[in-house]
């Protein structure tokens, strides 16, 4: 899955034993963008790490859209009919608050 590295590359590129997923220092992953890409298209999720914590994840977009398929809709409609709100049949309006009546300017003058 990975290729074949350098020793000095291979401290700059973990791999995760258990998944096969690959985990890079934010400054590593910026100089070697174009192979972290290549790599996430390829099936294997590229974990970016920011001052050794865990910061995102570069995956495919056909991962992702399989993974969240409203964003593969792209339709704003869709997006808010997906939402809760778009199901509040018992919405009172009751609760909703009205405006104050505007009061009359201040007379400075006297």
């Amino acid at each position: 899955m990975l290729p074949s590295a350098s020793p000095q590359e291979q401290q700059t590129q973990d791999t995760e034993p258990a998944t096969g997923m690959a985990s890079w220092k934010l400054e590593d992953a910026k100089a070697r963008f174009s192979e972290m890409v290549r790599l996430a298209e390829s099936g294997v999720p590229q974990h970016v790490t920011v001052r050794g914590r865990p910061a995102v994840v570069v995956m495919a977009a056909a991962d992702y859209a399989r993974l969240v398929p409203s964003a593969a809709s792209g339709s704003l409609a869709s997006l808010f009919a997906d939402s809760p709100f778009a199901r509040l049949h018992d919405f009172d309006d009751a609760l909703v608050r009205e405006r104050p009546t505007t009061r009359d300017p201040v007379d400075f003058e006297r």
